[in-house]
């Protein structure tokens, strides 16, 4: 009887074998622990938050430059901020102060001379077109007179250049400038065209400056010779208030204040009556004014001719 073979020594050698390569008796490594994941995944949360890419260059380049925070150079702020804080407050340097106020002082300049010329056209801005017309006639006359005058004179040149006897000739000349002077200074009598202005003041409301306006617009229209009430009125003339009427040069003389004056008629009424002139001055005070042109006015008041106490001729 053939002994069973015993399979104890081989589940021995294979126990054996069983050990040297998985030892039972060494226990393994735990697995090292995993951190708690968050409800993102837990490598999203080892990474540090995430910042601006503006502002991170801003701090890195602050942090290696040793200049200030992002925030304190308006990195920041809007364009239209940025912008007011470059402005306000200005940064004003000296050669702008001085270009300022050479500019102030020019529109002050400019601004003064608009006023003046702005006051000195109001007169005209109101006045109609017929006004205006006969405004602009007046200059035309004045201008004609002055280029007359120009030729007459330039006329007695040649006469006395060309004159076979210039001595007569000067001698003849000289007697009719004396006749003229003598018409202008009022110590010779002289007649032709003009006009008669009648001023009437029942209110006694007439001034001398309403007088003297009168007088000189008429010179300033063309008159050659002019008399109130028997009076000359020469350039040296002048008219003062005196009670309840008027004085010239020292003369009284009583309303109606009669005017005869000799000139152009076609330029001494129209200078009488333009819009603000003497004819309504005078309405406005309650007195009539009324012009009457003529052919022929005499002026026979007469001056006394007075010899210069200071002034000599110059003329050699």
């Amino acid at each position: 009887m053939t002994p069973e073979p015993q399979a104890g020594p081989r589940a021995a050698t294979g126990a054996h074998r069983a050990s040297r390569s998985h030892p039972a008796s060494a226990p393994r490594p735990a697995p090292a622990p995993r951190p708690a994941a968050a409800s993102g995944g837990g490598l999203r949360k080892e990474l540090p938050d995430e910042v601006p890419a503006g502002v991170s260059r801003a701090a890195e380049s602050a942090s290696t430059e040793g200049a200030e925070p992002p925030e304190r150079h308006g990195s920041g702020l809007s364009g239209r901020q940025r912008l007011v804080n470059s402005l306000w407050p200005p940064r004003i340097t000296r050669a702008q102060l001085v270009v300022a106020l050479l500019l102030f002082g020019l529109g002050f300049g400019l601004a003064v001379q608009v006023a003046s010329n702005s006051e000195g056209d109001s007169a005209l801005r109101g006045a109609r077109q017929e006004d205006l017309v006969r405004i602009l006639d007046e200059l035309d006359d004045r201008t004609e007179r002055l280029e007359d005058e120009k030729q007459g004179l330039e006329e007695q040149r040649d006469e006395l250049e060309n004159s076979s006897d210039q001595a007569e000739e000067a001698r003849r000349q000289t007697l009719e400038r004396e006749r003229q002077l003598g018409i202008l200074a009022g110590t010779v009598a002289a007649q032709g065209p003009g006009i008669t202005l009648v001023v009437e003041d029942p209110k006694g409301m007439v001034e001398s400056n309403m007088l003297l306006d009168a007088v000189q617009e008429l010179r300033a229209a063309g008159a050659e010779a002019i008399q109130v009430n028997g009076i000359r009125v020469v350039a040296g003339t002048y008219l003062s208030d005196s009670g309840d009427g008027v004085s010239v040069d020292g003369n009284k003389i009583t309303a109606p204040y009669r005017f005869k004056v000799i000139g152009k008629p076609q330029d001494l009424e129209p200078a009488l009556n333009i819009p603000g002139g003497v004819v309504q001055t005078l309405e406005k005070e309650q007195a009539t004014a009324s012009v009457e042109r003529s052919t022929k006015i005499v002026v026979d008041a007469l001056r006394p001719a007075k010899q210069p106490g200071y002034a000599r001729s110059s003329s050699q």
